[in-house]
């Protein structure tokens, strides 16, 4: 029984026992959920997963071995399903497109409001409502320059200014094992070395030294141990477009995690406002507060943006502007004090560097940060890590 299931967490180098795997059975046995694949999903994760960090492994093989099972909680609340069922997708030429004029901030966030006062019904097609299909800038699976978006599983156009839906991000996994080791080398060029503590180890140069000295009497030298100096403080945009780039930065973040002993890292999305966190399952209940990163890293530390930097230009220059909550202060305040407090700072960038200059919200933080923006290729890395280093 699920012998199969087995194997396929075990091809996806899971460490998962068959002890682990004999006490789902008997649960399953037990009776303890019921004939529902959400239920299983739950309790297998549970049995057979002992590390957080293996969670992304173990969903995408779970995903594998259920044929696209992906969505296992909804997370739709005040809006209506029935308003967001889709039955058509809207194709619009570019010339429609462009005839289609967007809200400015103020009036998206007071129509949207009006718009929940007034409609009872679900629309389709239209280019006012909540609905789908259409060009009203609040809904899903249509089309308009700058909207809302609501009850949609992902990102189509890269166009909208706010999120309804709660999304669930994943950490990124930092054991994610390297094709190659260029990735290494490239942050290696970061590493500082110095001699410190107690610990000591044999001093081979001065050793051969001292004993030709002595007249070939072995005279053994010993000095403290080298220790890697570089601090490094990460932060990384996870969730939205950063979906596309999650192998690149992966990659990234298990190699850093292997060449930097002294390595911090948090999560945002989008843009740093005025909170990050450690786990993105828990990221609204474990927070870590911006200003607690300014006051317990110093000036020492090397500061490391990875993020696509693509998003709505309010999400970086409007108070209220981040797609999931009402924050107090603009992202590019908050920017500037982290870059202002790290002067040694560097932002990697996975989307290609030729999609930069048709990106304004690229544009924005390349300004904010100082042009440090850098590709994240072998080539990126060894421009940023040497400028890092100076």
């Amino acid at each position: 029984m699920l012998i199969d299931f087995f194997q396929t967490l075990r091809a996806a180098r899971l460490k998962v026992s068959v002890t682990e795997y004999l006490a789902l059975l008997e649960a399953l046995q037990a009776g303890v959920i019921g004939p529902s694949v959400d239920d299983f999903y739950v309790l297998a994760r549970t049995v057979l997963v002992k590390d957080e960090t293996q969670f992304d492994k173990f969903d995408r093989a779970f995903s594998a071995y259920f044929k696209g099972v992906e969505l296992l909680t909804d997370f739709t609340q005040d809006v209506p399903l029935e308003w967001l069922r889709k039955t058509l997708e809207l194709e619009l030429t570019p010339e429609q497109k462009a005839a289609i004029e967007k809200m400015g901030w103020d009036e998206l966030m007071q129509t949207l409001k009006k718009r929940f006062e007034e409609q009872s019904a679900r629309h389709e097609g239209g280019n006012r409502m909540i609905g789908t299909g259409g060009t009203s800038p609040f809904g899903a699976h249509g089309y308009n320059p700058q909207g809302v978006r609501i009850g949609q599983g992902g990102g189509r156009n890269k166009s909208a200014v706010k999120v309804w839906d709660q999304r669930a991000y994943r950490d990124y996994d930092d054991t994610k094992e390297l094709g190659t080791r260029n990735i290494k080398v490239a942050l290696r060029r970061l590493r500082r070395f110095a001699r410190e503590g107690a610990e000591m180890e044999l001093d081979l140069d001065g050793t051969i030294r001292g004993t030709a000295a002595n007249a070939g009497w072995l005279d053994i030298r010993m000095q403290p141990e080298r220790h890697n100096k570089v601090k490094v403080l990460l932060l990384m945009d996870v969730g939205g477009t950063m979906d596309e780039h999650v192998h690149r930065v992966e990659e990234l973040f298990s190699a850093a995690k292997s060449e930097f002993k002294h390595l911090e890292f948090f999560y945002f999305h989008n843009c740093v406002y005025d909170f990050v966190w450690k786990n993105n399952r828990r990221r609204f209940s474990e927070k870590t507060a911006t200003w607690d990163l300014l006051r317990t890293y110093n000036r020492d530390w090397k500061l490391v943006f990875v993020g696509d930097a693509t998003m709505s230009p309010y999400e970086i220059l409007q108070p209220g502007g981040s797609v999931e909550y009402n924050n107090e202060e603009p992202g590019a305040e908050w920017l500037q004090r982290l870059t202002h407090a790290f002067p040694h700072h560097a932002w990697i960038n996975p989307e290609p560097q030729g999609v930069w200059g048709y990106r304004q919200s690229i544009a924005i933080v390349q300004q904010l940060v100082g042009q440090r923006m850098f590709p994240l290729t072998l080539a990126g890395l060894e421009g940023a890590m040497r400028l890092l280093s100076k």
